[in-house]
């Protein structure tokens, strides 16, 4: 993977989560190294959005407003926090009305390791503060004690987000990060804590409290908590989930199932489920799936 050094830089009205980070490199012209679904394009202070590989973090604001929602809010916070200390703040104070933070300081050092953009123009990337493997701009082999160091692996670790895979991902650096949340979950730590996750056992959507009341406990993999939102914004004086699965079956996702990954599936109604009562579950984890690169 490609190597960019630089900042993670917080501007006063920066709305990190879990799993996305801004980040501004000490050589603009790195940026042009990456390759990609779309060009890298920085702000005019240079920050560019870093979404974190291998992982997906709860919902800490999701979608346009006035319709943004969020998931349960604790283990939300408790990831996005966490990412910004691993990375070197000191000290965050979250706005919880609008998401904002503010860190002590306002930019650490970092790098970034990278195989290339998203279709947002976001760098998919592994972050670290350590001091780095290679000079920026050059590319670097990942072995698991580098891995290791990461964010990504370490909020895995620690049960505070979901392994979510593509297929440019090396198979080897998913089965070392698969490990690492497998442990979390012997552990019962932080989503996976006995009842709080409801992906495979099955969460009762009633409207969009079900999913998002910081009591409700329906935790799920974000990806489909997106899908959920996304449907009922659509149908917001009909909380019925009748014609979901016929929904996502008109959606994009394409993916493989481990451990055989030759069948290619197209739209999560294939491994999605939806009871009479409105109960919503998934019939595989989020580690046994690979979803295609766009």
């Amino acid at each position: 993977m490609l190597l960019i050094r630089g900042s993670f830089k917080m501007t006063d009205r920066a709305r990190p989560d879990g799993d996305t980070l801004p980040f501004v490199a000490d050589n603009v012209a790195d940026w042009k190294l990456v390759p990609g679904c779309a060009p890298i394009v920085p702000k005019a202070d240079g920050r560019v959005s870093i979404r974190l590989e291998a992982i997906d973090a709860l919902e800490t604001h999701y979608g346009q407003k006035p319709h943004e929602e969020h998931q349960p809010r604790d283990l939300a916070h408790q990831a996005a926090d966490k990412l910004l200390t691993l990375v070197g703040f000191e000290s965050v104070i979250r706005n919880e009305d609008d998401e904002t933070v503010v860190t002590v300081p306002k930019s650490v050092p970092g790098w970034i390791l990278t195989r290339g953009s998203d279709v947002h123009g976001r760098c998919v990337a592994f972050v670290g503060k350590t001091t780095p493997p290679v000079y920026s701009g050059y590319e670097t082999a990942i072995d698991e004690e580098l891995l290791k160091k990461t964010a990504n692996y370490q909020l895995l670790r620690l049960g505070l987000t979901y392994p979510t895979y593509y297929s440019g991902l090396a198979g080897y650096l998913r089965e070392l990060l698969t490990d690492a949340s497998e442990q979390a979950r012997a552990a019962g730590a932080g989503l996976w804590a006995a009842g709080v996750d409801k992906t495979i056992d099955g969460a009762t959507v009633t409207g969009m409290p079900s999913i998002t009341d910081d009591h409700s406990g329906q935790v799920m993999l974000p990806k489909l908590f997106r899908r959920l939102k996304d449907y009922l914004d659509f149908t917001p004086d009909d909380p019925s989930l009748d014609r979901f699965r016929a929904y996502l079956a008109g959606g994009a996702d394409e993916y493989r199932l481990l451990p055989d990954t030759k069948q290619l599936f197209s739209g999560l109604h294939n491994i999605v489920q939806v009871t009479a009562d409105n109960t919503v579950k998934m019939t595989h984890p989020a580690r046994e799936i690979i979803f295609t690169e766009k």
